[in-house]
């Protein structure tokens, strides 16, 4: 017997002993699961500080590509104006070289008429001495006379001998005249009058008509040029004192955060900006009227998820269409299912209870409520989807 209750005092000693073991390792064990909630907690709260440290660095490389754009669309614009000045003043210089060019050929054709207007005089009482001391004329020799003289061939090129050229035609043009003249005495003799036409009248007339030139038209250079010509009657342009309208390029779904940014810093620099427009539906671009193009600018600089300005004016007529609301009648109808476009539940779909034409309302339930809650809504604030075959009448 004594030795039973000794093996039962072992077993129970072992037992025991097993149990501070087991303790143990269980303490051990939550020591262990601690210390790594402890490490995970604290790896979490760095991360995050990572994060926010990132997030601050981010902000000032944001704002400094923004100013970069805004001083290179600046730089652009001064570019561009410089090189309209600069085409301005070339055609001003073409325009003076022009009038000089007018100015000189009109000089040289008055010298010309003063010039045969005082030789004429003198060749003809030349002409009517030699023919008053000259004998009358047998009819053979008139024949003879009314035959016209050939004019010497000179072995000389003109091309070779440009200087000789003149001479040959002062020639050729003094026996035409002298032909003229004896014909002129001719005629006097036998007692019929007439008038040729003297040749140095023609030449004065080629000469009026050579020094007479077309005036050109103003030439304009540049992008004011092309906006002249493209441009019809009735449209605005940056000289006109009336509103303009411009279009700014935005971050796509950013639309609404950029028209709030723009009013409140039109308004705080007390901007002449007299409308900020989001089209419903336009995605990328906002409309701004305003004075001038630099009120349109300042208010738009250093704003969030703005682009920068269009660089041509917006006619209204263009955006006509996207600004008139035409009323036009709802095709809905009671037990419609339809899609809420706008406001809080923005894409929940709901059926439609109730239409009140009057007041342009529809009392909508939400599908996917787990109760349902009737909804008054506008009608353009909803869009049917979906159409029941067994739909009732209307209220």
């Amino acid at each position: 017997m004594g030795e039973e209750q000794e093996e039962k005092k072992e077993m129970a000693e072992d037992q025991d002993v097993t149990k501070e073991e087991a303790a143990e390792s269980i303490d051990d064990m939550v020591e262990k699961s601690e210390k790594a909630e402890d490490k995970a907690a604290f790896e979490e709260e760095i991360e995050a500080a990572e994060l926010a440290e990132s997030e601050k660095q981010a902000e000032p490389e944001k704002k400094e590509g923004l100013e970069t754009e805004i001083t290179e669309a600046a730089e652009e614009q001064a570019a561009a104006r410089q090189e309209a000045e600069k085409a301005a003043e070339e055609a001003e210089a073409e325009e003076k070289e022009d009038q000089a060019e007018e100015e000189a050929a009109e000089k040289e054709s008055a010298e010309d008429k003063e010039a045969t207007a005082v030789e004429e005089p003198e060749e003809q009482e030349a002409n009517q001495e030699e023919t008053a001391q000259e004998p009358e004329p047998s009819p053979e020799e008139e024949k003879k006379e009314k035959k016209p003289r050939k004019p010497r061939k000179k072995k000389e090129n003109a091309e070779e001998n440009p200087e000789k050229k003149p001479e040959h035609e002062d020639e050729f043009m003094q026996m035409m005249r002298e032909e003229e003249e004896e014909k002129k005495a001719a005629m006097e003799q036998k007692g019929e009058e007439e008038a040729p036409v003297p040749e140095a009248a023609a030449d004065e007339e080629e000469i009026s008509l050579i020094a007479k030139k077309p005036k050109k038209p103003k030439k304009k250079y540049g992008r004011g040029a092309r906006e002249a010509e493209e441009m019809p009657e009735g449209q605005q342009t940056e000289e006109s004192t009336e509103p303009k309208i411009y279009a700014l390029r935005t971050t796509a779904n950013r639309e609404d955060q950029v028209v709030d940014f723009l009013t409140s810093n039109a308004a705080r620099k007390k901007l002449a900006v007299y409308s900020v427009v989001r089209p419903h539906g336009m995605r990328g671009y906002i409309f701004i009227e305003a004075a001038t193009r630099t009120d349109a600018e300042q208010a738009a600089f250093e704003v969030p998820y703005a682009k920068g300005l269009l660089p041509s004016i917006i006619q209204y007529k263009e955006i006509e269409h996207m600004l008139e609301q035409v009323k036009k009648e709802a095709n809905i109808q009671k037990n419609d299912i339809a899609e809420i476009i706008s406001g809080p539940f923005k894409r929940e779909k709901a059926k439609i209870t109730r239409i009140d034409k009057a007041k342009e309302e529809v009392v909508v339930e939400l599908l996917e409520a787990a109760v349902p809650i009737p909804l008054t809504l506008k009608m353009d604030a909803v869009r049917v989807i979906r159409r029941d075959s067994e739909s009732q009448p209307d209220d």
